[in-house]
């Protein structure tokens, strides 16, 4: 019997055990033992008031049964995956006018996941692997969103009247194969319907238009779809922009659009449009991003390649397109909210902010952004971003040498970071956060499966394989980290802080004696900013190893007339080896160039 739209069917077992396809919902409250901890009457209070008055209701009216309760959660059973999606969508939307006049940390915020697939049901309950795919999909769900899977997907395209962010395929735990996964927060743009513009979400959500194909030949279309299929899960991979899905931007496909329309009717921000032709056997494709709000180029670029092996091509250049595009919407978003106080800004916005304090790197900005999120943690405690980047802003102070590394304060951030995981478990930025303090603590091992979470999450972000490079380097795994802060160099070749990435080149080629190199790094860094201390230490210690004492001295000189002072202790905390031997090498380079240890 067909199931499409989530029909059911039926195969007797044995007496009293069935198989039936329906549509499995896991519901689970967002800080659920905080809740308890805070206020454990009221919590309960709340739930029993929002289950009678709205949850109940909506799931008898579109067909569902609860299976079971947990506490904190639902398990919900529906014959129909489109009535089971309609159900928790209305749910979610009608908590978030419930909770509008609640306090925020006092909010009941749900996460949702929906899958369709086999059960088998023995009297009321029911078991199967499609239970654990609907239980995976709410933990890695947004607050107050809902996730489903591919299958789910299909089933639902064109009957429900929102829009649903492809997110890719994604690797469950204990689901032993992937699964396509596709997300919806309250501000996923809806799909388009009669040319009524919608209003922007909070977030600066982008449209990625289909590929012109310019050679003339229609056989090559399936090149750019799949192009610009690769793209939208591409940058889908970041989740800090909501990225309209295919099938509201493939209904412009061989027509020709004004971008700022497009950006009304769909509700985006930007705009990603481009073209390819072929020639021979070699592809030239032209991507860029236009602000649809003014029509504003943001950033273009060209990629040349052979047609070896199309599939690769395709991941190649869409990959290479998001990781270039992710550092230029960035710097321009934050030149956007510039121009706002603090206090009008949405908590994305704030967070855009501080993170813009962090990559300015100064004492004064990185006070400046640390004082940002300590006042998001207090006002929008349930959001990710404001725990991961309030860990994320201590540790580089530390990094930079204005915090001193105590366990208190370590502690602190572990705490935070952690806290942001739990909050979002598909945060790649959260996993980096995590990883920075884990390795501060001395847990290696767990930094960098960490690091490899956050990696998985987001293999465009050139932020994540900085942040990756820099864990390796100072865990001992420099070759490793030489790897993976080239890739980010690619990812984002004008990336506007790339100095970052060759400062850890330069201190990953100077640990495995390739002093040149280090060099080399240095400068480009010293180039760039002339008045980077680290770069002109490693330059220091570089130059006094290759026998250029002058030049060592010189850079030792110019650094200890910006700086005053240096020891041991400073550089074992500003460069974090793990290994003591490694800085007795970088401090004895520093001799050989002239220090006099304090």
């Amino acid at each position: 019997m067909d199931s499409g739209g989530g029909g059911v069917y039926t195969r007797a077992m044995s007496e009293g055990t069935q198989r039936r396809l329906a549509a499995i919902v896991a519901a689970d409250v967002v800080g659920y033992s905080r809740l308890m901890g805070a206020d454990e009457a009221r919590t309960l209070a709340a739930l029993r008031s929002h289950r009678g008055e709205l949850i109940d209701g909506k799931i008898a009216e579109h067909g569902g049964r609860i299976v079971k309760t947990m506490g904190d959660g639902l398990l919900l059973e529906f014959p129909s995956v489109v009535d089971a999606t309609q159900c928790v969508i209305d749910v979610q939307q009608a908590m978030g006018r419930r909770n509008e006049a609640v306090e925020e940390d006092k909010r009941i915020v749900f996460r949702i996941g929906v899958h369709l697939g086999d059960l088998v049901v023995e009297g009321d309950d029911i078991f199967g692997d499609g239970i654990n795919i609907a239980a995976r999909l709410e933990a890695i769900c947004e607050a107050g969103g809902v996730a489903i899977s591919g299958t789910a997907h299909e089933n639902i395209a064109g009957r429900i009247e929102v829009g649903f962010v492809d997110a890719g395929d994604q690797q469950l735990k204990n689901i032993s194969r992937p699964v396509r996964v596709w997300q919806w927060t309250p501000t996923t743009s809806p799909v388009p319907t009669t040319g009524e513009a919608l209003a922007l979400p909070d977030k600066p959500a982008i449209a990625v238009l289909p590929f012109d194909n310019m050679s003339g030949a229609a056989e090559n279309d399936y090149l750019g779809d799949g192009l610009t299929e690769e793209i939208i899960t591409a940058l889908a991979d970041w989740r800090l922009f909501p990225v309209i899905a295919r099938n509201s931007t493939f209904i412009y496909k061989g027509t020709p659009v004004d971008v700022k329309t497009v950006g009304q009717e769909l509700g985006a921000r930007y705009v990603v449009e481009g073209s390819f032709r072929v020639a021979g056997h070699r592809i030239r494709v032209i991507a860029q991003l236009i602000d649809a709000s003014s029509g504003h180029h943001v950033w273009t670029d060209r990629y040349d390649r052979e047609l070896d092996d199309i599939f690769d091509l395709q991941e190649e250049v869409a990959r290479a397109i998001a990781g270039a595009i992710e550092p230029e919407l960035m710097q321009f978003e934050h030149q956007r909210i510039e121009r706002n106080s603090i206090e009008d800004l949405s908590a994305w916005e704030q967070y855009l902010a501080g993170l813009n304090c962090l990559y300015n790197s100064t004492r004064e900005d990185l006070e400046k952004g640390t004082a940002i999120f300590e006042a998001m943690r207090q006002r929008y405690p349930d959001y990710s971003m404001s725990h991961t980047g309030w860990s994320l802003i201590g540790g580089w102070r530390i990094q930079s040498g204005y915090l001193a590394a105590e366990t208190g304060r370590l502690e602190a951030q572990l705490e935070a970071s952690q806290r942001g995981v739990e909050l979002d478990r598909n945060n790649s930025v959260a996993y980096l956060a995590l990883m920075n303090v884990l390795w501060r603590l001395g847990r290696y091992e767990e930094a960098i499966n960490a690091g490899n979470q956050s990696i998985s999450l987001n293999p465009s972000s050139a932020m994540g394989r900085w942040m990756m490079g820099v864990t390796l380097d100072y865990t001992g795994h420099h070759h490793e980290a030489i790897e993976q802060l080239l890739i980010a160099e690619k990812l984002s070749p004008r990336d506007p802080v790339i100095w970052l990435f060759r400062l850890y080149l330069a201190l990953a080629h100077f640990q495995i004696r390739e002093h040149d190199k280090a060099i080399k790094f240095a400068q480009q860094v010293l180039r760039e900013r002339p008045r980077q201390q680290g770069a002109k230490l490693v330059q220091a210690a570089a130059c006094a190893y290759s026998g250029r004492l002058e030049t060592a001295k010189e850079a030792l000189s110019n650094y200890m007339a910006q700086a005053g002072s240096f020891n041991y202790e400073r550089v074992r905390q500003v460069f974090g080896f793990s290994d003591p031997a490694k800085v007795e090498y970088f401090m004895e380079g520093l001799r050989q160039a002239g220090l006099r240890e304090e």
